[in-house]
């Protein structure tokens, strides 16, 4: 009896000391259980549904802004008209020429920017990652800058390819760099080597243009990133690739959930790792790639928008690209308009006000350290 006592005690002590495993099955459980990561603003499917309803609208109010604002005054009763019964005259002709592919084209590069940025965030769990900031814009203005002075290329259809060649082969390198050494590529060795990386190309880049000032005149405005001289031929030649890249950042949205939570742990669920980092990349390369082509360098977009959306909607990524989708074309046509007012007569580029904002963002968030819980 004593020994059958003495097992029956040690028994209840294991079980007290033993902590119940339960399967993994999203990086939203994961954290809740330990504690470690917030929920965000909308905890249930249908607060972040409603949330996305309301920021839906508000991309529509801001278009119809980026449409009414210029720096011809045109009234707003104008403005509808030439968008539901054009007739022809000057004001009509400004709003459906000029001011209506320039909001597209910021819609769509708006769209691709904040993409890519929530894409490179997931994958390297690095909350200062940007598409500007790790050197993948540069990459981009750079080999675009090579065939115009080398080759000539003066034609978006000609720019697009060489800034995606440009985007992959700097995507690539600053990660080699950045996983150069003992242990893996961390969130401060990637921000590092990108930056360098950056300021390195963009470099050569001005030195081309001062070696051929007059062959570069015609890329004043776009090495800026701009808005300025928007065309639709920009828009029908990137608007394919940044569809293809929009959906396969859709397709990986749940294997990133599993690779969050460690590439042993998303293995064990059935996630392929090197499958996954491989659809991101060349979704980050189609996104930031066509984007570029079509509006120059502009920064960062992907790094702000990501923090916002995750501060929402938690660390889901199915609904931080859900949220990114919407909020960076807000986000990048808000800058435009400030830009076309803050300067009458003339516009500040747009890269230029993205720019005025997002640097102090990137302050903030690098004293914050664990920004927004990656």
């Amino acid at each position: 009896m004593g020994l059958r006592a003495r097992w029956r005690g040690s028994d209840r002590r294991s079980r007290g000391n033993t902590r119940e495993v339960r399967p993994v099955t999203s990086l939203a459980a994961a954290r809740r259980d330990d504690g470690t990561r917030p929920s965000g603003l909308a905890e249930s499917n249908g607060r972040r549904f409603a949330l996305l309803i309301v920021v839906i609208v508000a991309l529509a109010l801001v278009c119809l802004t980026s449409i009414a604002v210029g720096s011809r005054n045109i009234p707003f009763p104008t403005v509808l008209e030439a968008l539901f019964s054009y007739a022809g005259s000057d004001d009509h002709a400004i709003i459906m020429t000029l001011r209506v592919p320039r909001t597209l084209l910021g819609l769509s590069v708006g769209a691709a920017l904040g993409l890519s940025g929530a894409l490179i965030q997931a994958l390297t769990r690095n909350p200062l990652a940007d598409p500007g900031i790790l050197g993948v814009n540069a990459g981009a203005t750079f080999a675009v800058s090579l065939g115009v002075g080398i080759f000539g290329i003066a034609t978006i259809q000609s720019y697009i390819w060489f800034a995606f060649a440009g985007a992959l082969g700097a995507t690539v390198l600053v990660y080699a760099i950045g996983s150069v050494g003992r242990g893996a590529a961390t969130p401060a060795r990637l921000t590092l080597s990108g930056i360098a990386i950056g300021a390195v190309l963009t470099g050569i880049s001005s030195g081309f243009a001062i070696l051929d000032p007059a062959t570069f005149d015609r890329m004043r405005f776009w090495a800026a990133g701009s808005l300025v001289t928007p065309r639709l031929d920009n828009l029908t030649v990137s608007l394919p690739f940044m569809l293809a890249g929009g959906l396969l950042a859709l397709l990986v949205a749940r294997p990133l959930n599993a690779i969050a939570l460690g590439d042993d742990l998303a293995a064990s669920l059935g996630t392929s790792i090197l499958r996954t980092r491989a659809i991101v990349v060349v979704a980050v390369t189609l996104l930031a790639g066509s984007a570029t082509a079509a509006a120059g360098p502009i920064t960062f977009v992907g790094l702000m928008i990501s923090h916002v959306a995750r501060w929402i909607v938690g660390p889901d990524q199915r609904w931080i690209i859900l949220f990114t989708l919407v909020l960076a074309p807000i986000l990048l046509l808000c800058a435009d308009i400030v830009g076309r007012v803050v300067m009458p007569p003339g516009e500040l580029q747009v890269g230029i006000v993205t720019a005025f904002i997002g640097a102090p963002v990137l302050i903030i968030l690098a004293r914050r350290g664990g920004a927004s819980g990656l």
